[in-house]
């Protein structure tokens, strides 16, 4: 980041006395006292668990140039006694953390000359980020969000941690309430707009009009002259960006007609595919660090979007060749007579369903074990997703499943629907986990863990990894 503090207080509209502190440019942006780096400048955000301006005092003992806060965080003898610029502390008021941080987001934004993508959609959208981000890697220099920070704290944080001199961005913006894409897409502001698919998310607070209504809003905030790239696989999604943007794309893994299409050509290894792509006639195949059909379409939206930007064929070829993802978006590896996929991040109804259709494909002839956590945020959907996952993990022919968090009748429910013929187990804790593990007959083969964020199953991962497999461990990296 390129701001002084003058330049910063200008764009937030913050009150405060710099002094000759105004020409310092902060070396970053943090929200996090306990991860702060001397130099960067302390945001004070109140959430629901915590309070930053609690934590100011030791953003300042831990190097912060400054503070932005809503009200004073310490006392006036504090601020001055603290050393942190001649004069005392810089302090920056502003009525809403949040918000000024989405005011200096919004402003850098619009200094940079980066070609800008805003990605969004309920699965896949990180995958897409990083696939995306890889391939126009090998044109130039390249910003992305961190991980999934997508809402509004984490893609300012993202936004302002790029240099300005990229000469591409790419950011995903996730969603949960009726306002959000307003407010990020207004920061954003992307030349080239991509919604990857719709489906159940976060529909506790996007039921009014639904997921689709509020993930086509981005549209509306592609600059002038930009792109809009949506699959047409899912109806309810091009209806609602019917109208949303004059110049739009298209991609599909249904149709083969479709302009950008892709299609699933099978296993290069354990976790690679092969995949086939058409970009309006350029046809060639990728491999991707992941495998199964459905992951087709984070191919044929991250191939197209490159290919309206302008990159070649071989360009693309080489950036699927680079491309790693995040871990816990279904990590696999391969531990002792155990493959191990870690997709404990996060889960919805359409990205579980695809988790476990996958690994049912990797399991193959093998014994399938699945650990499943409860999908939150669904609202009035709740019963219906979770039954219709009974019905998915029947269809997975799972041998076990351990079940974590409410929910379960339901899942049961679709499971004896469908004559689930496996074994089905409630658990509650890490500890219960290990000792039914040590209960089963299953020695080998293929275990997924998949689960919303509350859940916490990494802790599961951990305790069964430690538990049942060598130290020894040869990683490899996919996900959906």
């Amino acid at each position: 980041m390129k701001l002084t503090l003058d330049q910063i207080q200008s764009a937030m509209g913050a009150v405060g006395f710099l002094g000759d502190a105004g020409e310092l440019a902060p070396l970053g942006i943090q929200t996090d006292s306990r991860v702060l780096k001397r130099g960067e400048l302390f945001f004070c955000i109140s959430g629901e668990r915590f309070d930053g301006h609690n934590f100011a005092k030791a953003a300042l003992e831990r190097g912060a140039c400054g503070i932005v806060a809503e009200r004073p965080p310490f006392s006036m003898d504090e601020m001055m006694g603290m050393e942190c610029c001649d004069g005392g502390v810089p302090l920056l008021m502003v009525q809403d953390c949040v918000a000024a941080l989405g005011k200096l987001a919004t402003h850098y934004r619009q200094l940079t000359r980066a070609i800008v993508t805003g990605i969004t959609g309920t699965a896949g959208k990180t995958t897409v980020k990083e696939l995306l981000a890889e391939i126009l890697s090998v044109r130039g220099e390249t910003a992305r969000n961190h991980l999934n920070l997508n809402n509004q704290i984490g893609l300012p944080v993202s936004i302002l941690g790029a240099t300005g001199d990229e000469k591409y961005w790419v950011m995903e913006a996730g969603i949960s309430q009726p306002h959000d894409m307003d407010e990020l897409g207004a920061i954003l502001r992307p030349d080239l707009g991509i919604i990857v698919n719709v489906g159940e998310g976060h529909t506790e607070g996007l039921g009014d009009k639904g997921v689709s209504h509020y993930k086509s809003q981005l549209l509306k905030y592609i600059q002038q002259g930009g792109v809009g790239l949506v699959s047409v696989d899912y109806p309810d999604l091009l209806e609602a960006c019917d109208r949303k943007f004059d110049e739009m794309r298209y991609f599909s893994i249904k149709d083969p007609e479709c302009a950008y299409y892709a299609e699933y050509a099978g296993a290069v290894s354990e976790v690679q595919g092969k995949y086939h792509v058409n970009l309006c006639g350029k046809e060639f195949d990728v491999t991707a660090p992941f495998r199964g059909a459905f992951a087709a379409e984070n191919v044929i939206a991250a191939a197209a979007a490159a290919d309206i930007m302008g990159l070649t064929s071989k360009e693309i070829i080489q950036g699927f060749e680079q491309a790693t993802l995040p871990e816990k978006r279904f990590n696999c590896s391969q531990r002792g007579n155990w493959l191990v996929i870690d997709d404990c991040y996060n889960s919805n109804p359409l990205s579980c369903a695809r988790a476990l259709e996958t690994a049912a494909e990797l399991a193959e002839d093998k014994p399938l074990v699945l650990v499943l956590g409860e999908m939150l945020e669904l609202g009035e959907q709740a019963y219906e997703a979770h039954n219709d996952i009974g019905k998915k993990i029947t269809e997975s022919k799972a041998d076990v499943v351990c079940w974590i968090g409410k929910n379960s009748t339901a899942v049961k429910d679709g499971l004896n629907e469908t004559d689930f013929t496996g074994e089905f187990h409630c658990v509650e804790t890490p500890q219960q986990f290990l000792n039914l593990c040590k209960t089963l007959c299953v020695n080998d083969g293929t275990i997924l863990f998949k689960g919303s964020r509350g859940n916490k199953l990494e802790r599961f991962v951990s305790v069964f990894c430690d538990s049942f497999c060598p130290s020894r461990t040869t990683g490899i990296t996919g996900a959906l």
